[in-house]
Order: C-alpha cells, then sequence, then structure tokens
C-alpha cells in the first residue's frame, strides 16, 4: 500500500474546449497509478466539463481576476501535490506565480512545429491557416515545458506530419489532432515515469 502511494502520481489538466485530448489523456490513464485528479477551464459551457462531469473528475471553473491579479489559484494546486499540470487546449497564458509554483511541471501540447508558427493568438484553425498559406510541406506537434512566453518553454517532444496539397485547415487539424491524441499521454506518462 506505502509504496502504490508514493509512485502514484497526480495530474491537472487545463482545458477550454471541447476536451478531446484530455478524454484521451483520462482514458490512458484510466488503471493505472497516475491519475488525473482535476479538470480545470476557464469557459463554463467548455465541452471538456461534461467529460469530467461523466468520468467522475472534480471540475475547477476558473476566474481571470485571481487567475491573473490574485494567487493564480497556487494555494489549491499545492494542497493537491500535483506532480504534473497539463495544458490540453487551454487559451489562457499562464500566470508567472503558477509557473514559479510549478517549475518545469507545466506542459502544453502545440499544433505545429515550435519555434514556427507559435505565439500570441496562435492556436487552433488559425495555426493551421497560416502553415498552409506560408506553402509548408510539413506540420506536426509540440509539447514544451511552459515558460513566461506563448509558446516558448524547452521543447519535450516534436513529431511530424505532411502538408498534402489541396489541404485545408480542417483536414490538416484532422492530422494534427490524430498526433496528439497518439503521442500527448504517452509523453506525460515518461515524463512522470522517468527521471529528466
Amino acid at each position: 500500500m506505502n509504496s502504490a502511494a508514493s509512485t502514484a502520481k497526480r495530474i491537472v489538466i487545463f482545458a477550454s474546449g471541447a476536451g478531446s485530448n484530455a478524454q484521451k489523456i483520462i482514458d490512458h490513464f484510466r488503471d493505472s497509478d497516475i491519475s488525473v485528479q482535476m479538470i480545470v477551464c476557464n469557459k463554463p459551457q467548455a465541452g471538456v466539463l461534461s467529460i469530467a462531469e461523466r468520468e467522475g473528475i472534480p471540475t475547477l471553473l476558473i476566474e481571470k481576476e485571481r487567475f491573473f491579479r490574485g494567487d493564480a489559484y497556487v494555494p489549491v494546486f499545492r494542497d493537491m501535490s500535483i506532480d504534473l499540470i497539463v495544458l490540453a487546449g487551454f487559451l489562457w497564458k499562464i500566470p508567472q506565480a503558477l509557473i514559479d509554483a510549478f517549475p518545469r511541471k507545466i506542459i502544453n501540447i502545440h499544433p505545429a512545429l515550435l519555434p514556427k508558427y507559435g505565439g500570441k493568438g496562435m492556436y487552433g484553425a488559425f495555426v493551421h491557416e497560416a502553415v498552409i498559406a506560408a506553402g509548408e510541406v510539413q506540420s506536426g506537434i509540440t509539447i514544451h515545458y511552459v515558460d513566461e512566453h506563448y509558446d516558448h518553454g524547452d521543447i519535450v517532444f516534436q513529431t511530424a506530419c505532411p502538408v498534402v496539397e489541396g489541404d485545408t485547415p480542417e483536414i490538416l487539424a484532422k492530422r494534427i489532432h490524430e498526433l496528439e491524441h497518439a503521442h500527448y499521454p504517452r509523453v506525460i506518462e515518461e515524463l512522470l515515469t522517468t527521471k529528466r
């Protein structure tokens, strides 16, 4: 019992949208010693909240003033003894207070090969539109640690996929989502079970 408790890892997922990545992460860790402790969301109507309810995972609907100009909910996460904060389609910038409280314990997934096509306003379809407009022959995903700049922290993992002639942002998004769903849970597991 004690050895199992000592190896158990606890993650919190931050998401703003439908939650497809959150669902894949929940599924991946369903019968493991890595558990999703909470879903944190900034949008009351986000689909990810329905996933959390269905899965019986507690939720925290965060408020902008406290997140950016208050304590950034740091005491909440400290009390939970979190090992990793996982951003899965979370559209607010992470405040410095939270980064300082969890150094190299916050990761994000970005739907392009950083450092290209990152930064403020570069998310979702905006990224895919820019990749196609630039005539890129490949795109992909980047999983990286979060620092004080958008899409900037040290890269943990990247993988690419082709951009095919005739691709629309929607078609490319589907290809990128497949990469996200295949790799994000595995990379999270590696970060939590190997020394880095």
